[in-house]
């Protein structure tokens, strides 16, 4: 086919007028070595902490040593198509990951890709992994209470919204329990969810989502998972991912919730990573700066002051400790970051009390701040009398012949400990614990058995709902107890134990309960408490906090019964 001479003009003059004299400059360098999720990289001589690499087959790297002749970073994703020589661009921006609304109900890993398969993420906004911590000016102390829905929490352990209370305990005595059903507590109070799950098993958080969904809490949760196959570096980021993504929303005057799931394995992640980047270790070879790590995580939690929105991010970081051993290294230096913690121990989760929380070692330092008024008023005398019972259930341990007024107290200690058990996924309406620890601590306990305390609180809460909902509402409304709602609650609780609940042990009979009521529970400790008074009960109080020991005991003195 003849060329046409027009033809070839056309195509040069095209091609003149496409060029172009602009050059792109761009700093690059050449990998020494590659493999275990880290790389060695020569020719980087401007390269900064934090910086984002491309390598040839398109993985992200984040520059994390710096050295006389090279740089080290950790590469985000598969290393298995990183070679030595191959070019290494430095494309001089900071590690960054989505935020927004887009990311509600979605689970994401570290760097904010999808992993729910429900579609790529479209967000407006990205914030760096790494931001500065809010300063003095920028905050106010934290007085708004957020409620977990667990009453011996919310009763003994207040949490605000913007505080850092850790969870600690052995490896399943109910860590996770309790961030769970703190996030699905928040369905009516408007806090943004943000659950981080580091080195988890992936059916852990397959799990995790579904009973999100179940409770119907998912839509107002954002889960950024790094799973135990991923590698260490996505483990070491993902925390500090979930962490820019609530501050998106705290920035805008919203509340939200940032649970990491766990800082133990966090600081593993981090481990794994800094000895083949071949840092020198310290105790427990973690690298010297492994409490900066964990510091500049926590100390973005806080509560904004109102010129800049008034929003709050409360953390709740878990730590998993080996044997009850708090005095490790990374279980020290998280507590002395956070504002209290709860303690969970095997033995409590084992004996069957759950949430398995020891409430004389669990402390918030927000206390009595992060409380409303009615809940500070029946949990001051709940907290002395646990902590006599908790006393004196030690001490019963090497006597026998105990008095009935000792009795009494730890047939109170047993109910009290009953009635602070729930089961998993059903957080309890502040109103509902309010009124139940009211009872408690009034002596409407005193006369029922321990298997009685379980239904008796659950009638109560739904008797006083049903019948006397200007109670309720009050409580809700005031935040405050008076002297007229204590009255007219007291008159409700006797009226619903008169018509409605019908204890097994009657206040007349109390006398009698040992050798009567004792058999009819299924319980042989209640006959043996009531015909040797505090010999068996004294003896079994301590190791069987919620066992019926202790419950004739406190049924065979006439005044403990009268005071109901």
């Amino acid at each position: 086919m003849p060329i046409k001479p027009e033809e070839i003009v056309s195509v040069l003059k095209r091609e003149i007028e496409a060029f172009s004299t602009e050059s792109e400059t761009v700093e690059a360098g050449q990998v020494l070595q590659a493999g275990d999720g880290i790389a060695r990289i020569h020719g980087l001589p401007n390269a900064m902490v934090g910086d984002l690499l491309e390598f040839p087959n398109g993985v992200k790297g984040f520059v994390l040593n710096l050295e006389e002749d090279n740089v080290g970073c950790i590469i985000l994703g598969p290393d298995q198509g990183i070679h030595e020589g191959d070019l290494v661009k430095d494309t001089k921006k900071i590690i960054s990951t989505p935020v927004g609304e887009a990311l509600l109900g979605r689970v994401v890993n570290a760097i904010g890709e999808p992993l729910d398969g429900q579609g790529p993420i479209v967000a407006k906004d990205y914030f760096p992994l790494e931001r500065p911590a809010p300063n003095v000016v920028q905050r106010q102390p934290v007085k708004e209470p957020l409620q977990t829905g667990i009453q011996a929490v919310d009763a003994l352990i207040p949490i605000g919204r913007g505080q850092r209370e850790l969870i600690i305990g052995d490896r399943q005595t109910g860590k996770t329990s309790i961030a769970i059903d703190t996030i699905i507590n928040q369905k009516d109070s408007e806090v943004i969810c943000v659950y981080v799950a580091i080195g988890q098993k992936t059916s852990t958080v397959a799990q995790i989502v579904d009973s999100l969904t179940k409770h119907g809490a998912i839509k107002y949760t954002i889960i950024v998972a790094a799973n135990a196959a991923d590698p260490a570096p996505l483990q070491f980021l993902a925390p500090y991912a979930g962490c820019s993504i609530g501050e998106y929303f705290r920035d805008q005057g919203k509340h939200v919730l940032c649970i990491y799931d766990d800082l133990s394995k966090h600081a593993a992640a981090y481990r794994q990573v800094s000895l083949l980047l071949r840092r020198p270790p310290g105790r427990e070879a973690y690298p010297s700066d492994i409490f900066y790590l964990h510091a500049r995580l926590l100390e973005r939690a806080s509560k904004l002051n109102d010129k800049l929105g008034g929003g709050s991010l409360t953390a709740l970081p878990i730590i998993e400790t080996q044997a009850g051993d708090f005095s490790a290294y990374i279980p020290t230096n998280v507590i002395s970051i956070t504002d209290g913690q709860i303690i969970l121990e095997a033995g409590l989760f084992n004996s069957g009390v759950r949430p398995a929380i020891n409430a004389g070692l669990s402390v918030s330092r927000v206390g009595g701040n992060a409380q409303i008024k009615a809940m500070k008023k029946v949990a001051g005398p709940l907290r002395l009398e646990l902590a006599q019972y908790r006393e004196l259930a030690a001490f019963a341990q090497f006597s026998k012949d105990l008095d009935k007024a000792t009795q009494a107290q730890l047939a109170r200690g047993e109910r009290l400990v009953e009635l602070l058990k729930q089961q998993n996924f059903s957080p309890m309406d502040i109103t509902d614990q309010v009124i139940t620890i009211f009872s408690a601590t009034k002596g409407f306990l005193d006369a029922l058995t321990v298997k009685e305390i379980q239904p008796f609180k659950k009638g109560l809460c739904n008797f006083i709902n049903e019948k006397h909902p200007e109670i309720a509402f009050k409580i809700r409304q005031e935040k405050v107890i008076d002297n007229a709602l204590e009255a007219t609650l007291s008159k409700a609780i006797r009226e619903f134990l008169d018509t409605v609940f019908k204890p097994g042990t009657k206040t007349e009979a109390a006398p009698k309960a040992g050798s009567e009521a004792g058999p009819k529970t299924g319980s042989n400790a209640d006959s043996k408490a009531g015909s040797k008074p505090g010999s068996d009960a004294g003896s079994q109080a301590a190791p069987k906090a919620g066992s019926n020991a202790g419950s004739a005991a406190g049924s065979a003195t006439p005044a403990a019964a009268k005071s109901a």
